[in-house]
C-alpha cells in the first residue's frame, strides 16, 4: 500500500461497493459506472478484491451530497489528481470546522465551494 493510499484509507470512515449504489438509487449498475467515468464520483480499487469502492459520505439517500460534483470539478481544475481531491476533501479543517465532505454533508457547500475556487490561484 503506497503512502497516498494508506493516508486516505485513514481519512474516509467507510465504503460502498458500486452494485449497492446502483441498488440503493434504483439505477443500473453501468449508470453508477458512467458517473465514475464522468469524474462525477471517485471510486477507488480497495480489499482483497481489488473492487472499485466510492467513500460513504458522498452518497446522500438517492443521489450524490449537494455541490459535491460542483467542488470535485473546481478541485480538478485546480489540477488535483483524484488522490488529492480525497485526502481535501476528507482532511478536517478547523475553521469550516470539520472536513470539507463534513460541511458538504451538512448544506455548507457555499463555504466549501469558495475554498475549492482559491485552489485555482
Amino acid at each position: 500500500m503506497s503512502e497516498i493510499e494508506s493516508k486516505i484509507e485513514s481519512l474516509v470512515p467507510a465504503w460502498l461497493y458500486l452494485p449497492d449504489i446502483s441498488e440503493q438509487w434504483g439505477v443500473p449498475v453501468t449508470e453508477v459506472r458512467d458517473m465514475v467515468k464522468s469524474g462525477q464520483l471517485i471510486a477507488v480499487r480497495r480489499g482483497p478484491n481489488k473492487s472499485l469502492q466510492v467513500p460513504a459520505p458522498f452518497i446522500d439517500g438517492p443521489g450524490l451530497v449537494k455541490h459535491l460534483s460542483g467542488t470535485m470539478t473546481l478541485l480538478r481544475d485546480a489540477k488535483m489528481t483524484d488522490e488529492e481531491i480525497l485526502e481535501w476533501l476528507f482532511t478536517e479543517d478547523p475553521t469550516l470546522p470539520g472536513s470539507p465532505i463534513q460541511a458538504l454533508v451538512e448544506n455548507r457547500g457555499t463555504e466549501v465551494k469558495r475554498r475549492a475556487q482559491a485552489e485555482l490561484l
